[in-house]
């Protein structure tokens, strides 16, 4: 969202301001080395057309990004329903989005010959809401955990491994929330015994809001992007409900005493992928694009992007990043050959985040506003 939210808040990432959009008319092919750089617009999370991941692309093809980054997956739906087709080449969404994207008409159907897929884990050939029957929508980038995040100074490792550790007493007002719903209920539903934390029934569901009402006296703020990364950073908050390392793991690479687990109830994984806008007139060019980015040497750029870290797909560029940078193949636990972060996914220690099965995404949205507005 745009606008601020109910706690005067403003939503992830915009603290980080985007860029305008331009479409392009003129096509780009055949044009001597000397042109102007064609314009390739890309909707995303930010820092996915930041230099440190599109720069050699962009010097190769002759293209220059022009992102309008976005503030969660009802933000890019609204973005790209109020824009006319063609509007957006390239199409970062979060998985459990491309499903609608797709019955929209937002996105083109792409050929799986074209992708490196047999280079990827093959928990990723088929993921889930990126097909449709034998048509392919989507390509997975990148993905991460969610669990409990916390300050090692306050919180023991064997402590942080129980969503339990939210109601502490020590940590009355100290723990924050990422403002967004879909994380943060996902967690307190793996909390409440839901083995599969989106798709439950109504006294499921009632469970999970008497279970996160009961967090309310301790939470001490609900922070976007930007106030969730400094109030780790400075200890106003000790613990956080709904983030990962791709948050903790910037501040953890810099030294700040903050890390991720994933508890002994779960974690959730959330996704990245492309798409190709419907309309565009540069389909081939963000064909190579997704093509660039999901190869193995695209894939150490994208775990190692300054913005937020991730995990990557593609089993050749974890052998690349061990190579290039040993230390964040460690650290991510993207090591092959040793107990490893696909470990965790196949001992189904992990699910995937999802929409609500059983619930409108509305319901759930109005609870968490309703939460929100609660006094501590």
């Amino acid at each position: 969202m745009e606008s601020k939210t109910a706690s005067g808040l403003i939503s992830r990432r915009t603290v980080l301001k985007a860029t305008g959009v331009a479409a392009l008319s003129m096509p780009y092919l055949a044009r001597p080395a000397s042109a102007q750089p064609v314009q390739l617009t890309m909707l995303a999370w930010y820092g996915h057309a930041e230099p440190d991941v599109v720069q050699e692309f962009e010097k190769q093809h002759n293209v220059k990004f022009v992102p309008k980054y976005y503030t969660g997956g009802d933000n890019m739906l609204a973005l790209i329903s109020q824009s006319p087709p063609g509007t957006y080449d390239i199409i970062l969404s979060d998985a459990e989005y491309v499903q609608q994207l797709r019955e929209a008409g937002y996105i083109e159907q792409l050929d799986p010959k074209d992708y490196a897929f047999d280079e990827f884990f093959p928990e990723f050939h088929r993921f889930p809401g990126h097909w449709d029957g034998n048509k392919l929508y989507s390509v997975i980038t990148r993905f991460g955990f969610l669990g409990v995040s916390y300050n090692t100074n306050a919180v023991m490792e064997a402590q942080a491994r129980s969503y339990r550790i939210f109601w502490d007493e020590k940590l009355k007002g100290k723990v924050g929330h990422f403002d967004w719903h879909l994380p943060n209920l996902g967690q307190l539903s793996l909390h409440a015994g839901n083995r599969k934390p989106y798709d439950i029934d109504a006294a499921a569901w009632k469970k999970v809001q008497e279970t996160t009402i009961s967090l309310r006296p301790q939470i001490g703020g609900f922070f976007d992007y930007g106030g969730t990364f400094a109030s780790l950073k400075n200890g106003q908050m000790l613990a956080f409900c709904g983030i990962g390392d791709w948050i903790t793991g910037v501040l953890e690479k810099n030294g700040a005493p903050v890390r991720t687990v994933i508890p002994d109830e779960g974690g959730l994984q959330w996704t990245e992928s492309f798409c190709i806008g419907k309309g565009t007139k540069k389909q081939d060019l963000a064909k190579k694009w997704i093509q660039y980015i999901t190869s193995a040497h695209g894939q150490v750029r994208s775990a190692n992007m300054a913005a937020y870290p991730a995990l990557i797909p593609n089993k050749k560029g974890w052998d690349l990043l061990a190579r290039e940078t040993p230390e964040e193949a460690k650290r991510q636990r993207m090591e092959l050959n040793k107990p490893n972060v696909m470990d965790d996914i196949r001992s189904g220690k992990i699910q995937f985040r999802e929409l609500p099965i059983q619930q409108d995404l509305e319901v759930w949205n109005d609870f968490w506003t309703r939460y929100k507005g609660m006094s501590g």
